[in-house]
């Protein structure tokens, strides 16, 4: 068997593709950002085909990089972003109409209309402009001749992994995985496959979705013939990365949003605190694993916000020195919820907010303020997995590229109260598809062989007071209710 396993990590503003021996050491990686098209206020959209040029090119450099070709590679695993939306047309392979990303609220209307306890009950999400049903039926609405010709069979649909999948196959193949499946509000979280009665909610054709197959297994075989055998969202990717494999264990990763995950075993646990329940990975013809998941959708966004818009900060890196100028925020919070909140509140009626400014403060307390914002937004999260799962969390496993923030770990810790760990390998997401396509074609032969190869780089621990963190987050919770009602 070919020494390495590849994986492509096809995330919200870029595109990598990553290359791992057999202990999980990065051999070589390429990656290449894509644009963001912003048409509208609340509108986010992604050219499909410029994706997946760019998934061939960082193939290629990748390859490249580390001296290799596509035979020494053992076989190829997918990590995407979860809910955005590709249309394709089945003849020609081509997008029929720009990808509606996960971040884009233009549906925010069509909520009202839908039963939350069913859709809770069969999908085990709430009504939310995040997930892809609604997106679908826009498009289908909203794009001339879109609906009868996807009533035809003439137009599929599918989250990025399919579009990949299509693409990487040559075109023979129009698959999912559960992990994927399970965020688009279609699937039954029960049956694991496509629910009739929720096809019929949002009036999408059956005859449009893909098949759903596990996260790990042999999907077909590249065009340079190297097996694709994987297929996992991100941030399942990530907690596969982590390898979070018993039920108890959590992570959370760092990127434009924050994305906790608790791993709960075969059975799924229904929240009641404002989580989402979702398929953690299903391996081969072995049940389904599941999680519970809080997800965040302004964290880092929130640091290239104030770099972007505001011009406070040069870099996001350098969002570290400059809340490190201060010993604390002097009562300043903020609440990043510029497209509204998502877990636990789901409140899309909410708007960002910095509140408890005087004279006095300036750039260095805002920025500890978005740091903080950051850590107290995974803890509202923890908590409510706690209530949900009955488990308080011994440690909390980090991934992402904020993680490189060594204050705001630190801030984690103390906010937390519990330590924060950071693997050896940062880019777990990656990482997480590589084993399970290892696994899937026996590169791997274990999960016990796939935990031995974690090390940890840092270890955080609490540093603040209960009084100070009970303090901290009263006050974090009284600037969330002046973010309400906005809209």
């Amino acid at each position: 068997m070919a020494d390495f396993v590849g994986a492509i990590d096809q995330g919200t503003t870029s595109t990598r593709f990553m290359i791992f021996d057999r202990a999980g050491t990065e051999i070589g990686r390429s990656q290449i950002e894509h644009r963001q098209i912003l048409p509208a206020a609340g509108r986010v959209e992604h050219d499909a085909r410029e994706i997946w040029e760019n998934v061939r090119k960082t193939v290629d450099g990748a390859l490249a990089n580390a001296g290799l070709v596509a035979p020494d590679l053992a076989a190829i695993g997918i990590a995407n972003q979860r809910e955005t939306v590709v249309l394709w047309d089945r003849a020609t392979g081509e997008p029929v109409a720009p990808a509606i990303v996960w971040q884009d609220t233009r549906t925010a209307a069509d909520l009202k209309e839908l039963d939350a306890e069913l859709l809770r009950e069969r999908t085990g999400l709430p009504p939310a402009t995040y997930f892809s049903a609604t997106k679908v039926r826009w498009l289908l609405d909203n794009v001339d001749g879109l609906r009868k010709r996807a009533e035809r069979g003439e137009v599929l649909f599918g989250t990025i992994d399919s579009w990949l999948i299509w693409n990487l196959t040559g075109g023979e193949l129009h698959a999912t995985d559960v992990t994927n499946a399970s965020r688009t509000q279609l699937m039954n979280l029960t049956t694991l496959d496509w629910d009739p009665v929720l096809t019929e909610i949002f009036d999408i054709p059956r005859a449009m979705l893909p098949e759903i197959r596990s996260s790990a297994e042999v999907f077909g075989v590249t065009s340079s013939g190297v097996p694709l055998a994987a297929a996992i969202g991100d941030q399942q990717a990530a907690l596969f990365g982590q390898t979070c494999f018993e039920p108890g264990d959590a992570k959370c990763t760092y990127g434009t949003g924050n994305f906790v995950l608790l791993n709960t075993g075969t059975t799924p646990v229904r929240s009641t605190h404002g989580l989402l329940t979702t398929v953690a990975y299903r391996f081969k013809s072995q049940l389904p694993v599941y999680a519970l998941e809080g997800s965040i959708a302004a964290t880092g966004s929130a640091i290239q916000w104030l770099r972007d818009q505001l011009g406070i900060l040069e870099s996001a890196a350098a969002s570290e020195t400059l809340a490190a100028r201060v010993d604390d925020t002097a009562g300043v919070y903020f609440v990043p919820a510029f497209s509204g909140l998502f877990a636990p509140y789901w409140r899309p009626d909410a708007r960002a907010a910095i509140v408890g400014l005087s004279r006095f403060h300036n750039s260095a307390h805002i920025t500890r303020a978005a740091l903080e914002a950051i850590c107290y937004q995974t803890r509202d999260v923890v908590v409510a997995m706690a209530q949900d799962s009955g488990t308080d969390l011994d440690c909390l496993q980090v991934d992402g590229g904020v993680t490189a923030n060594a204050l705001c770990m630190q801030l984690q810790a103390d906010i937390l109260g519990v330590p924060v760990s950071r693997p050896a390998v940062a880019e777990t997401t990656a990482l997480g598809a590589a084993y399970a396509a290892g696994l899937a074609v026996g590169f791997w032969t274990s999960q016990d062989e796939l935990r031995a190869n974690r090390g940890e780089s840092r270890r955080w621990h609490p540093s603040w007071s209960a009084e100070q963190r009970q303090d901290g987050t009263t006050r974090w919770r009284a600037a969330i209710d002046r973010t309400l009602d906005w809209v």
